[in-house]
């Protein structure tokens, strides 16, 4: 996946963003969305947010 790649359409936030969250000490989905400065919204970028964070882990 390409940095650039938008994973969350109802926030707009790529997957570097979330990546970076992450790289910063998020270790749950809310927590990647609070450090993104956003909340959940439909939920459907959930799946991979979670699989990122099991990456990081």
């Amino acid at each position: 996946m390409a940095p650039e790649d938008v994973l969350c359409d109802c926030n707009r936030l790529t997957h570097a963003v979330v990546a970076a969250a992450i790289a910063t000490g998020a270790r749950r989905p809310g927590e990647v969305y609070a450090a993104c400065g956003c909340a959940a919204q439909c939920g459907r970028c959930l799946d991979i947010i979670r699989a990122m964070l099991a990456a990081a882990r």
